[in-house]
C-alpha cells in the first residue's frame, strides 16, 4: 500500500469520526439533564467515591442503579473534572459513540476494503437508535462499546495488518481463550 492511499484512508476515517462527533454533539443541550435517574447517580458519583464505585444514585450509597456499576463511571469522572452540568454528563456518551464507530470501522476493515468499513461506520453512526443512545445519558452507550471483540480492538491499532492474530478455522488463539475464560469467571462471580 502506498503512503498516499494510507493517508487517504486515514483522512476518510478522520472525516467520518469528525462528522459522527458533530452529529452526536450538535444541540445536545436540548436534552437538559436527560434521564434524571442516571443524572442523580452521576451527581452522586461526582460527590462520593463510594457512590462512584458502587453506582449509587445517592451520595449516601443507599440505592444503586439498575445497570452495571461501571456504566455511570465515564460520566461521573467528567463531572469530577468539569463540574456538574448537562454537557459534562452527556459529552462522554457522545465520545463513546464516536469510539464505537471507530471500532466498527476497524472490525470491518480487517476483512473488507476501506470503502466497506467506512460504509459500516457511517451506517452505525446514523442508525436512529444509535443516535438517540449516544445523545442521552442512559448507560446503554457504555454497554455497547466494550462488546466489541478483542480482534477489533487490535485492528483499530493495526489498520495495515488485517490478518494478524485472527483465529484460524474458528478456533481462538490460546491467549484470547484464556482471557475469555477469565472474563467468564468474573461475570459468574
Amino acid at each position: 500500500m502506498t503512503i498516499n492511499a494510507h493517508a487517504k484512508r486515514l483522512g476518510a476515517l478522520g472525516g467520518l469520526l469528525a462528522a459522527t462527533a458533530a452529529l452526536y454533539l450538535w444541540g445536545m443541550d436540548a436534552s437538559g439533564w436527560a434521564n434524571p435517574y442516571y443524572s442523580a447517580a452521576v451527581q452522586a458519583g461526582g460527590q462520593s467515591w463510594k457512590a462512584f464505585f458502587f453506582g449509587s444514585s445517592d451520595a449516601a450509597n443507599a440505592i444503586t442503579v439498575d445497570k452495571t456499576p461501571a456504566s455511570p463511571w465515564p460520566m461521573a469522572l467528567s463531572v469530577r473534572l468539569f463540574g456538574l452540568s448537562p454537557w459534562s454528563i452527556l459529552v462522554p456518551q457522545a465520545l463513546m459513540g464516536v469510539a464505537t464507530v471507530a471500532v466498527v470501522y476497524a472490525t470491518v476493515r480487517r476483512r473488507f476494503p476501506a470503502w466497506a468499513a467506512l460504509l459500516a461506520g457511517a451506517v452505525m453512526a446514523v442508525t436512529p437508535v444509535a443516535v438517540l443512545m449516544f445523545r442521552f445519558n442512559n448507560p446503554d452507550a457504555s454497554l455497547v462499546l466494550p462488546d466489541r471483540p478483542p480482534e477489533a480492538r487490535r485492528g483499530l491499532l493495526h489498520l495495515d495488518r488485517r490478518d494478524r492474530g485472527l483465529p484460524q478455522r474458528g478456533r481462538l488463539p490460546a491467549r484470547d481463550g484464556c482471557r475469555r475464560r477469565s472474563r467468564a469467571r468474573l461475570w459468574a462471580v
